[in-house]
């Protein structure tokens, strides 16, 4: 993409997600997303109905008179976006692909995270760890953010998301909150590993998908190209055995993956491209908060 192209668009997405964070999502987000527990702010002196488990004993014993520690809401998260940039994503037939998509997602959950002073970082992965965005605070940095969501080109072109979660776990040693953007098309059982990630992390996964993967219409024979493995075959679509076989091996696959979030206790949404995700995202945020 030629870089006043680039630079255009990446104003485009900023003012429409900025916006959209500040002026939408904000109570939400800081109701949704909350910080890592209570963090030491002061002391003071020891009022009656204080509780003496939070007497400070150094200091009362330097002024031989009784003062306790003062904690507040400790804030500040690091929110990191596990962006699928595998071959697949490419695919949309709704005015916008998947990919798309993501991009305005994750911008709109990176000015969410900035305005409420969060770090935000960034992980591109396909079948393997394509790159590492550490979490940095700014607009300067979100705005390189989106630079790369729109204008990143992977190397490998299928999905390995227990790959992603596990570089999660071992990158990121503090607790932090982590959407997992994708399709979620990846043919590894990823269940194990999503177990492990929320033990240490808060994770969130973001489904998203396009109206004709959910369906194959009748338009006769098709040649269809796998964008992952590059295999392509014909099938008639005429036949509705084709379309009721298509139809079975989506909602098993939705079901199994519904399945794995459930059992690893982790929140999701699945959105489709040419929805309006902003309803999806405050249904989301409103389930957790």
């Amino acid at each position: 993409m030629e870089t006043s192209e680039l630079l255009k668009k990446v104003r485009q997405i900023e003012i429409k997600t900025r916006g959209l964070s500040r002026n939408i999502f904000a109570g939400q987000y800081h109701s949704a997303f909350k910080g890592r527990g209570m963090a030491f702010s002061e002391v003071r002196e020891y009022e009656f109905g204080d509780d003496t488990r939070d007497i400070d004993w150094n200091v009362t014993a330097r002024y031989s008179k009784p003062f306790v520690k003062v904690f507040e809401e400790e804030r500040e998260l690091t929110v990191m976006l596990l962006i699928d940039v595998s071959g697949s994503q490419d695919f949309g037939t709704q005015g916008m692909s998947k990919k798309d998509m993501i991009t305005e997602i994750a911008a709109t959950l990176a000015f969410s995270a900035i305005q409420n002073n969060d770090k935000i970082g960034v992980i591109f992965f396909s079948e393997k760890i394509e790159k590492f965005i550490p979490p940095q605070k700014g607009k300067k940095h979100i705005l390189y953010v989106i630079r790369e969501l729109i204008d990143f080109q992977p190397a490998a072109m299928q999905t390995d998301i227990t790959q992603a979660l596990q570089y999660l776990t071992n990158v990121l040693k503090k607790r932090c909150t982590a959407f997992v953007i994708s399709d979620f098309i990846d043919n590894r059982d990823y269940r194990h590993a999503l177990t492990i990630a929320n033990r240490k992390h808060d994770m969130v996964a973001i489904q998203v998908y396009d109206e004709r993967e959910a369906g194959i219409p009748n338009v006769g024979l098709m040649k269809l190209k796998d964008a992952e493995t590059q295999k392509e075959q014909w099938i008639d679509t005429a036949s509705p055995n084709v379309r009721r076989a298509y139809q079975h091996w989506w909602e098993s696959r939705q079901a199994d993956m519904l399945n794995a979030f459930k059992k690893s206790y982790v929140d999701s949404v699945s959105i489709r491209t040419g929805e309006d995700y902003v309803k999806a995202l405050m249904n989301l945020f409103h389930k957790r908060a």
